[in-house]
């Protein structure tokens, strides 16, 4: 049986682990997704038309600047490129004569001995070898240029895509699409800002307290990725804000050494919201909802709980920002939220805060 002397005691304080906010320097990120894209992409068409011959590639395979591709039947540009060689000599034979007789036309007039109507022949002639021997010069250099187009190179280096036609198909002339290459490194990073965090980023940089839009650093990972490991440089502000959306696009182009981000995948970026500023920081455990409200518990030396009302913001190093409603000198409950209730004593068993912590 209960004793009335143990009825009266009052109630043991439950025990609660308290401890003081994390205040240090930190900067804000904000944290925006997008979409990995190609710095250079080049769809490979052939310059002359014929049968194709070879493919000299393999598929999804990295290709060099210059690399061979594709190799169109040469026989017919071989032939073409032989009769121009053969039609330039001829007509540099004819020039070269025509100069001749007009030198000699021309020292006999001076003579005496020949008709100014026989110069202007010979000058006629002349002429006219000499415009078909430029005419051939051009003649050979087109068709040593089609021979040259009958081999397909890359114009860049990147990672190419399957072949869209098989050997012995008839390719046609800028008409018919062979395949793709993409640049792999560096590549490109497109996201959209809202208008209200554009202008927030557009006073800070007004302001010289982060830098300039454009040329600002920034964080990237995949969109599987908890952590934003990799480096990237904002290169690119669109000129206007999406009227449909009420956006600004931007992009960072980010190295790609081993190649592993691929354009199209989804991708998340950190950008710098804030300068350099005095934060509180606290445990996502120690904040409490009190409807549409959040709410941590102080306790003072004798053990009595005070509800504070914060406003929270982004998590830095494992911690949540407290923006508004903190000094960052409150014994504030982390651990035992469960057992603490407005008005009732608690017995604090005080701790410290590492500077860091890993996510939970």
């Amino acid at each position: 049986m209960i004793t009335a002397a143990a009825a009266q005691q009052p109630p043991m304080a439950p025990p609660v682990t308290v401890a003081k906010p994390v205040v240090k320097d930190i900067v804000e990120w904000d944290e925006f997704t997008g979409r990995f894209d190609a710095v250079g992409a080049v769809e490979i068409r052939a310059r002359v038309g014929g049968y194709l011959e070879s493919v000299q590639f393999t598929d999804g395979a990295l290709v060099k600047e210059g690399d061979v591709l594709f190799i169109i039947d040469r026989r017919g540009f071989k032939a073409a490129l032989d009769q121009a060689e053969a039609t330039l000599v001829a007509a540099q034979t004819r020039f070269d004569l025509a100069r001749l007789e007009l030198e000699r036309a021309e020292r006999l007039v001076r003579s005496g001995a020949g008709t100014e109507q026989a110069l202007d022949q010979r000058r006629q002639q002349f002429l006219a070898t000499q415009a078909d021997f430029t005419g051939a010069k051009a003649s050979l250099e087109q068709s040593r240029l089609n021979f040259e187009y009958s081999e397909i190179r890359a114009p860049i280096s990147g990672r190419i895509s399957r072949k869209l036609v098989s050997e012995g198909n008839l390719v046609n002339a800028n008409t018919t699409m062979l395949t793709t290459i993409v640049s792999v490194d560096p590549i490109d990073f497109y996201f959209d800002v809202d208008e209200r965090s554009f202008l927030a980023y557009s006073r800070m940089a007004r302001d010289g307290s982060t830098g300039k839009s454009v040329g600002s650093q920034v964080f990237i990972g995949t969109s599987d990725e908890r952590e934003l490991k990799r480096t990237g440089t904002i290169d690119f502000l669109d000129n206007r804000l999406d009227t449909a959306s009420g956006t600004m696009r931007l992009r960072a182009k980010v190295p790609n050494p081993d190649g592993f981000l691929t354009p199209g995948m989804f991708g998340r970026i950190a950008i710098q919201g804030s300068p350099s500023y005095k934060g509180i920081l606290l445990p996502d455990e120690a904040i409490a909802s009190d409807q549409t409200r959040r709410i941590v518990y102080a306790v003072d030396k004798d053990g009595n709980v005070t509800p504070k009302v914060v406003r929270p913001g982004p998590r830095i190093d494992g911690y949540r920002v407290i923006r508004q409603g903190l000094t960052g000198d409150e014994m504030i409950v982390v651990d035992g939220l469960m057992r603490v209730r407005p008005g009732v004593r608690v017995t604090p068993k005080p701790t410290t805060l590492p500077p860091t912590r890993a996510a939970p």
